[in-house]
């Protein structure tokens, strides 16, 4: 099954990316979940959540 708070991060990062009209509410939902998933992870998983985090950088409407 696997780390569900890691599978929520990759939901809400992927929508984040994915949805042209992915708002700050989308955005925000990501950034959430990657900080959970990440305080409840491996060491391979906070690698993953990592670069997540970056990829969802680049969609962040206050980063734009």
């Amino acid at each position: 099954m696997g780390n569900r708070l890691f599978q929520e991060a990759r939901k809400y990062v992927d929508l984040s990316k994915n949805a042209d009209s992915a708002g700050p509410e989308t955005v925000s939902r990501a950034k959430n979940a990657l900080r959970s998933a990440f305080a409840n992870s491996t060491a391979a998983e906070q690698e993953q959540l990592s670069e997540m985090q970056q990829e969802l950088e680049q969609y962040d409407p206050q980063n734009r």
